[in-house]
Formats: structure tokens, sequence, C-alpha cells
């Protein structure tokens, strides 16, 4: 479920719709703007346009601000120069930590904690890998590094890092017009290009953290309103779970990981800027290709954009000559990491963290693919 900012702003709400009616149209042509704001909507959660319009004008001017002498321990420790306004919140806390907008004499960043990063790196390795994606023409915040040049600076406890602020609107959603995963198809082309060697797959994506089923259990037992709604999707996250066991895979590369539209906003010139960086790690190139064929050209409600799909494989054949062959068992980097946090999701709302973390679970365990929405993909490829 997509989430909305600390301080949401009903322009760049209305933004996101416009952006989201072309990939409509690219499977329905007469699909109108109260389709695309339906569809927003229900991905925020929301029964109606309407109802998501009421939140947001609710949250209006909320979020946090950060203790001042917090954020003039950043600005010094990652060289930003004098702090000239309140430090603020973007977002609520999420799996890795939580986002803010910091502004300086210098000009405006973005800093984040990055707590809750898997697995657990010093940042150096990923700060390279985004410092050789600008180099090759991918748009992207720029990494700042620390005074002394570290990646990721330990701040009052928690652990820091900071970008150049772009200015940009807001994330995208799926279903996304061909012309834009077109260019996304480009962008993966780039990154896997680069070829930085990897040790092993990313464990996240490679095979199961944690059982679903006893999770189910706890959940059972304590009688939780959402129990039913867990053990009804078990059988659907078995068989995620076991998409590509055991199967030829290709060796892998160092990849974003999780090149989604929700970690994609327009700048300028409509050029695509590829956020979310911190949970880089290594994918077989097919694996990465496949999961951003389902983040980019599946909507919500599991159908495919079939235009959008083949203009993203046709990007990536642009860019790098060759399309790695796509099967079934391509799609298992996506299956395992979405039921990897399915998991986490539940072991948060089990914890306490009712609220939007309940609401949020309930329409993650409602819009799970299934096997048969990845060989449609494959089917509208040809494959």
């Amino acid at each position: 479920m997509k989430t909305l900012p600390d301080n949401p702003d009903a322009d760049h709400l209305r933004r996101q719709a416009k952006d989201l009616l072309p990939g409509l149209r690219d499977s329905d042509p007469g699909a109108a703007l109260s389709d695309a704001q339906a569809s927003l909507a229900e991905q925020y959660g929301f029964r109606t346009w309407t109802d998501l319009k009421a939140e947001v004008d609710r949250r209006r001017g909320g979020g946090d601000v950060a203790d001042p002498a917090l954020a003039r321990r950043i600005a010094a420790r990652f060289g930003l120069g004098e702090v000239t306004g309140p430090m603020r919140s973007l977002s609520r806390p999420d799996e890795m930590g939580r986002r803010w907008s910091l502004t300086t004499d210098r000009g405006r960043w973005a800093a984040r904690t990055v707590d809750g990063v898997y697995p657990v790196t010093d940042g150096e390795e990923n700060t390279r890998f985004q410092e050789a994606a600008l180099r090759a023409g991918v748009t992207l915040p720029v990494p700042v590094r620390g005074a002394k040049g570290a990646a990721v600076e330990v701040i009052s406890g928690n652990r820091w890092r900071v970008y150049r602020w772009t200015h940009s609107g807001p994330p995208l959603a799926a279903p996304v017009s061909a012309a834009a995963t077109r260019e996304v198809g480009r962008i993966l082309a780039a990154l896997h290009g680069l070829r930085v060697p990897v040790d092993e797959v990313c464990p996240w994506n490679a095979r199961p953290l944690g059982s679903v089923a006893e999770l189910a259990r706890e959940a059972v037992d304590r009688g939780v309103a959402w129990a039913a709604e867990l053990v009804d999707a078990l059988p659907v996250l078995a068989e995620l779970e076991s998409v590509g066991e055991g199967g030829h895979r290709s060796d892998p590369v160092l990849c974003h990981n999780n090149l989604s539209p929700g970690n994609v906003v327009l700048g300028g010139g409509g050029r695509l800027v590829v956020t979310g960086w911190e949970h880089a790690g290594g994918l077989p190139p097919e694996w990465e290709l496949a999961a951003a064929l389902v983040s980019w050209a599946v909507n919500p409600g599991g159908g495919v954009n079939a235009a959008g799909a083949r203009a993203l494989v046709e990007g990536y054949g642009e860019r790098a000559g060759a399309v790695p062959e796509l099967e079934v068992g391509a799609f298992r980097g996506a299956a395992v990491g979405l039921v990897n946090y399915v998991v986490g999701q539940v072991r948060v709302v089990l914890r306490g963290g009712g609220g939007d973390g309940e609401r949020g679970l309930r329409h993650l365990l409602g819009h799970l693919p299934c096997r048969g929405v990845y060989e449609e993909v494959l089917g509208v490829l040809g494959g």
C-alpha cells in the first residue's frame, strides 16, 4: 500500500492521478481521470478519491520537527553549512528509518536514518554504486559523504545518510505509461551494465527469512482481527516461496533492488529520478528485470499493462543490446522478497504497530500476486 507523506500536498495528489492516467489508457483507451483517481485512492488504501482527499486535508501541516541540536550535528558531520530552518520529517518511519528535510545556507538536503538496512553495511559500496550510476547517466539524488568521507555517520545513536535535495513531483504509481516504462528498462540496463560484482544474491530475495505459517498461528491464537485474512493468504504465499526454487540463474551483480514506481519521481524536463538506493544488493540481472515488470506493468488489481511490459523490455534491449532470458523462475527474487516483506509487516503489526500498519497489512494481503500473474506477464512478452 502506498503511504502519504507527513505533510501531503493536494496538488501532488492530483498530479499523481494525471501521471497514472496514460498507463491506464495503455490498456483501456477510454479510461478517464476519475478512473485514475479511483485507482490511486485504492492504492493508498482508501475506498474513494473523496476519502483520500479528506485524509490529505486532515494531515496537511503535519509532521515532526527534529531537535535543532540534532540538525546542527548532522550539518556539521556532513559539511552542509549552517542550519537556517527547522529539520522537518517527510514521512512516517518505515522498515529502514525515517526521512527528513534539512535546509542550510548552502541549500536543501534530504537526510534519513538507515538503522534497518538489511544486510547491515557501512554504505560505502552502496554509495560507490550510486556514484557510478550518475556517471552512467542515471538521474538520482546525489549522495553526500560525511566531512571525513564516510557514506554513513552515526549521530545521536542513529545511522544517517544525506543526499542533495532534488526538486521533483510525487512518486509514480502503476500502471505507468509505456513511454515511462521504456525509460525504466534503459535505466535497469545501465545499472546492470556497470557489472559491479557481488559475492552472493541478497538473502532477502534468495530465501524465506521467517515462517508465515507460524505467524498465522500466533495471529489466530491472539484473536487479531486480520488473522483470517492471513490464513486465507497462506496458499498464495506458499506458492510464491516455491517460484524458481532450485532453478538456474545467472551470476549476480549489484542491483538497485527496489526499482519500483514508489522510488521514481518525475524531475525537470520529465526525466525519471531514481530514489531509494539503500536496499541495493546482489541479484541476477533477470531477477531484477522480472521484478521491475511486476512493479511497473501490473496494476493493483492484477491486470497486466501489455504495452508497458513490452516497452520496458524493449528499452532494456535498446540500452544493453540484449535482454536476459526470462522465464517464471526469474520472478523468484520478486516473489521471495514479497514473502519476506509480508513476514516483516505481520511482525510489526503483531508487536503493536496498529493503525496505518494494520490497514496497510490488510491491503497487502488482499493484493498478493500469484504465479499466474507472472505467467501472464511472460505471455504478453511472447515468452
